[in-house]
Protein backbone atom coordinates (compact mmCIF):
# COMPACT_ATOMS: atom_id res chain seq x y z
CA UNK A 1 0.00 0.00 0.00
CA UNK A 2 1.10 3.16 -1.35
CA UNK A 3 1.40 5.53 1.98
CA UNK A 4 1.54 9.72 2.18
CA UNK A 5 4.91 10.80 2.25
CA UNK A 6 4.75 13.32 6.01
CA UNK A 7 5.94 16.85 4.12
CA UNK A 8 8.50 19.38 6.21
CA UNK A 9 7.01 20.86 8.99
CA UNK A 10 5.52 17.94 10.49
CA UNK A 11 7.11 17.08 14.35
CA UNK A 12 8.04 13.34 13.40
CA UNK A 13 11.10 14.64 10.98
CA UNK A 14 12.63 16.32 13.93
CA UNK A 15 12.09 13.65 16.67
CA UNK A 16 14.75 10.92 17.53
CA UNK A 17 13.41 7.43 16.08
CA UNK A 18 13.27 4.86 18.36
CA UNK A 19 14.98 1.15 18.27
CA UNK A 20 13.08 -2.11 16.75
CA UNK A 21 12.75 -4.87 18.37
CA UNK A 22 12.78 -8.20 16.45
CA UNK A 23 9.46 -9.29 16.48
CA UNK A 24 7.65 -6.21 16.42
CA UNK A 25 4.45 -7.07 14.53
CA UNK A 26 3.75 -5.48 11.19
CA UNK A 27 6.98 -4.83 10.57
CA UNK A 28 7.44 -6.76 7.21
CA UNK A 29 4.08 -5.05 5.72
CA UNK A 30 5.40 -1.58 6.65
CA UNK A 31 8.83 -2.46 4.80
CA UNK A 32 6.43 -3.70 1.91
CA UNK A 33 4.67 -0.24 1.83
CA UNK A 34 7.87 1.27 2.22
CA UNK A 35 9.45 0.09 -1.12
CA UNK A 36 5.89 0.43 -3.00
CA UNK A 37 5.50 4.64 -1.30
CA UNK A 38 9.83 4.99 -2.50
CA UNK A 39 9.21 3.91 -5.76
CA UNK A 40 6.28 5.39 -6.62
CA UNK A 41 7.45 8.58 -5.40
CA UNK A 42 11.07 8.15 -7.73
CA UNK A 43 13.08 8.17 -4.94
CA UNK A 44 16.46 6.31 -4.04
CA UNK A 45 15.58 6.10 -0.19
CA UNK A 46 13.09 6.29 2.35
CA UNK A 47 13.32 6.19 5.86
CA UNK A 48 10.49 5.25 8.29
CA UNK A 49 9.94 9.08 9.83
CA UNK A 50 9.01 9.92 6.22
CA UNK A 51 5.59 7.60 6.73
CA UNK A 52 5.18 9.02 10.36
CA UNK A 53 6.60 5.95 11.53
CA UNK A 54 8.60 7.02 14.46
CA UNK A 55 11.45 4.09 14.24
CA UNK A 56 14.95 3.35 13.04
CA UNK A 57 14.44 1.95 9.93
CA UNK A 58 14.66 2.77 6.53
CA UNK A 59 14.88 1.17 2.41
CA UNK A 60 16.92 2.15 0.06
CA UNK A 61 17.84 1.18 -4.38
CA UNK A 62 20.75 3.40 -5.68
CA UNK A 63 20.40 1.64 -8.94
CA UNK A 64 18.99 4.47 -10.32
CA UNK A 65 22.69 6.16 -10.04
CA UNK A 66 24.86 3.49 -11.39
CA UNK A 67 22.80 4.23 -15.03
CA UNK A 68 24.45 6.02 -17.82
CA UNK A 69 28.12 6.06 -18.93
CA UNK A 70 29.22 8.47 -15.63
CA UNK A 71 27.50 6.27 -13.38
CA UNK A 72 28.33 5.40 -9.81
CA UNK A 73 29.07 1.46 -9.92
CA UNK A 74 29.41 1.50 -6.56
CA UNK A 75 24.97 1.63 -6.86
CA UNK A 76 24.55 -1.22 -8.79
CA UNK A 77 22.48 -3.62 -7.24
CA UNK A 78 22.86 -0.93 -3.93
CA UNK A 79 19.08 -2.53 -2.85
CA UNK A 80 19.36 -2.45 1.57
CA UNK A 81 16.50 -2.12 4.14
CA UNK A 82 18.67 -1.13 7.45
CA UNK A 83 17.16 -2.29 10.78
CA UNK A 84 18.86 -0.39 13.88
CA UNK A 85 21.62 0.63 11.65
CA UNK A 86 24.62 2.50 13.28
CA UNK A 87 27.45 4.35 11.57
CA UNK A 88 30.62 3.65 12.94
CA UNK A 89 33.20 4.87 10.77
CA UNK A 90 33.88 7.99 8.73
CA UNK A 91 36.70 9.48 6.40
CA UNK A 92 38.15 12.52 6.96
CA UNK A 93 37.80 12.89 3.17
CA UNK A 94 34.26 14.69 2.28
CA UNK A 95 32.48 15.55 -0.76
CA UNK A 96 29.25 18.11 -1.79
CA UNK A 97 26.72 16.75 -3.76
CA UNK A 98 23.42 18.51 -4.52
CA UNK A 99 20.94 16.01 -2.78
CA UNK A 100 16.38 16.36 -2.66
CA UNK A 101 14.30 14.71 -0.05
CA UNK A 102 10.66 13.25 -1.07
CA UNK A 103 8.93 15.79 2.33
CA UNK A 104 10.72 18.86 1.48
CA UNK A 105 9.96 18.15 -2.72
CA UNK A 106 11.09 20.98 -4.94
CA UNK A 107 14.20 22.39 -3.12
CA UNK A 108 17.77 20.62 -3.95
CA UNK A 109 20.95 21.80 -1.59
CA UNK A 110 24.46 20.94 -1.87
CA UNK A 111 25.82 18.99 1.23
CA UNK A 112 29.04 18.27 2.42
CA UNK A 113 29.40 14.74 3.56
CA UNK A 114 31.65 11.91 4.26
CA UNK A 115 32.87 9.83 1.07
CA UNK A 116 32.91 7.06 2.99
CA UNK A 117 31.19 5.14 6.24
CA UNK A 118 31.34 1.28 7.81
CA UNK A 119 27.49 0.91 9.42
CA UNK A 120 26.15 -2.19 10.69
CA UNK A 121 22.51 -3.02 10.94
CA UNK A 122 20.09 -5.54 10.59
CA UNK A 123 18.63 -6.48 7.77
CA UNK A 124 14.97 -7.91 6.90
CA UNK A 125 15.44 -11.16 7.61
CA UNK A 126 17.02 -9.76 11.03
CA UNK A 127 20.82 -10.96 10.27
CA UNK A 128 22.93 -8.68 11.31
CA UNK A 129 25.32 -7.16 8.39
CA UNK A 130 28.74 -4.57 8.64
CA UNK A 131 29.62 -2.75 5.29
CA UNK A 132 32.19 -0.25 4.37
CA UNK A 133 30.30 1.67 1.46
CA UNK A 134 32.17 4.58 -0.64
CA UNK A 135 30.75 7.48 -2.92
CA UNK A 136 27.09 8.07 -3.24
CA UNK A 137 25.95 4.56 -2.00
CA UNK A 138 27.41 6.12 1.53
CA UNK A 139 25.49 9.22 0.95
CA UNK A 140 22.24 7.48 0.26
CA UNK A 141 22.62 6.14 3.71
CA UNK A 142 23.51 8.70 5.38
CA UNK A 143 20.90 11.06 4.14
CA UNK A 144 18.49 8.47 5.33
CA UNK A 145 20.31 7.95 8.80
CA UNK A 146 20.22 11.70 9.28
CA UNK A 147 16.17 11.09 9.21
CA UNK A 148 16.36 9.12 12.06
CA UNK A 149 17.62 11.47 14.45
CA UNK A 150 15.47 14.08 13.07
CA UNK A 151 18.34 15.79 10.99
CA UNK A 152 17.46 17.48 7.14
CA UNK A 153 18.79 18.34 4.44
CA UNK A 154 18.02 22.03 5.47
CA UNK A 155 19.86 21.18 8.50
CA UNK A 156 23.09 21.18 6.70
CA UNK A 157 23.15 24.30 4.84
CA UNK A 158 23.61 27.76 6.19
CA UNK A 159 21.38 29.64 8.40
CA UNK A 160 21.35 32.75 5.37
CA UNK A 161 20.47 30.14 2.85
CA UNK A 162 17.59 28.86 5.08
CA UNK A 163 16.19 32.22 5.45
CA UNK A 164 16.33 32.52 1.69
CA UNK A 165 14.35 29.28 1.53
CA UNK A 166 12.16 30.14 4.48
CA UNK A 167 9.09 30.98 1.75
CA UNK A 168 9.26 27.62 0.07
CA UNK A 169 9.74 25.91 3.40
CA UNK A 170 6.36 27.31 4.13
CA UNK A 171 4.96 26.62 1.58
CA UNK A 172 5.82 22.85 1.75
CA UNK A 173 4.09 22.84 5.25
CA UNK A 174 1.06 24.23 3.85
CA UNK A 175 0.73 22.25 1.04
CA UNK A 176 1.46 24.60 -1.67
CA UNK A 177 2.99 22.29 -3.85
CA UNK A 178 2.58 20.56 -6.41
CA UNK A 179 3.69 16.45 -6.60
CA UNK A 180 2.80 13.50 -7.94
CA UNK A 181 2.89 11.47 -4.62
CA UNK A 182 0.57 11.62 -1.68
CA UNK A 183 1.77 13.80 1.29
CA UNK A 184 0.91 13.89 4.76
CA UNK A 185 1.19 17.94 5.79
CA UNK A 186 1.68 18.88 9.10
CA UNK A 187 -1.71 19.28 11.39
CA UNK A 188 -2.78 23.19 11.37
CA UNK A 189 -1.49 24.62 15.13
CA UNK A 190 -5.17 26.02 16.56
CA UNK A 191 -4.82 29.40 17.92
Amino acid sequence: MIKPIVAFGDPVLKAEAEEIKEGRSGLSKLIEDMWETMYHAEGVGLASPQVGESIRMFVIDGSPFAEGENGDKGCEAFKRVMINPVIFDQSVDEISMEEGCLSIPGIREAVVRPNEISVEYYNESWELVEERLMGVAARIVLHEYDHLDGIMITDHITAVKRRLLHGKLRDIGLGKISVDYKMKLPKKKVR
